[in-house]
């Protein structure tokens, strides 16, 4: 026996019955229809939420996972030609070069990248940790302060990611020891330091050899970052 053919009227397109004016269609509502009671139900959590606007972020729980950045800068103008005053700077000495006057040996590259990791890890900066008011640090070596800032902003518990720092002024030249300086910076902070240096074309205070200008950035990260990894 033959399988029964489908009838094609059972498939075929039922005509759609416009309904007389003045009525409503059925299954439509009408516009002053009063609400149902689905209508009425309240908002699932989910749409409660996205109403209320985004979550509330708590920045302090953030920022523990965070890199911390910071700047410093220092300056400091030089002593009298006759003072005998040495050059300490970029943690090296420059033999034949007149010195910079300060409370410590006025190194200002040493000193910006002090300012810098006390500014990443907010510690306050350059004066509040080593100023006139702290007496034993009188005539300390840029290589002493960077070390011992260093060691503050690690028991404060970051770790140094690099510094970077770059000296403005019209002597000493520094171009041919600049691998020797980042070196030797970066031994006393026990991170990795980057060493510039540039002129303002003879401008300003810099340009009339009046003193040094250092400016230094850094980046520290919390050592609680290190243990998630």
């Amino acid at each position: 026996m033959s399988a029964r053919q489908p009838d094609q009227s059972e498939h075929s397109a039922q005509p759609v019955l416009a309904a007389p004016a003045g009525t409503v269609p059925t299954g439509a509502v009408p516009a002053d229809a009063a609400p149902t009671a689905l209508d009425s139900q309240p908002s699932s959590p989910s749409r409660a939420r996205h109403a209320a606007g985004p979550a509330t972020i708590d920045l302090d729980q953030i920022a523990q996972f965070l890199p911390h950045t910071g700047i410093g800068t220092d300056v400091h103008a030089f002593a009298a030609p006759d003072s005998g005053t040495p050059m300490h700077l970029a943690c090296l000495e420059w033999p034949g070069e007149v010195g910079l006057a300060g409370h410590s040996d006025g190194d200002v590259v040493a000193h910006a990248c002090c300012d810098a990791l006390f500014s990443a890890a907010g510690l306050g900066d350059l004066g509040s940790n080593f100023g006139t008011a702290e007496p034993q640090w009188k005539g300390a070596s840029g290589t002493a302060l960077l070390s011992e800032a260093a060691r503050r902003v690690r028991e404060a518990g970051f770790e140094i990611g690099n510094i970077a720092v770059q000296l403005v002024g019209e002597r000493p030249r520094v171009a041919t020891r600049a691998a020797e300086a980042s070196q030797a910076l970066s031994e006393a902070a026990s991170a990795r330091v980057a060493f510039t240096a540039t002129t303002t074309d003879h401008l300003g205070f810099l340009g009339r050899t009046e003193g040094l200008l250092a400016i230094a950035t850094a980046l520290v990260y919390p050592t609680s970052t290190m243990r998630q990894l």
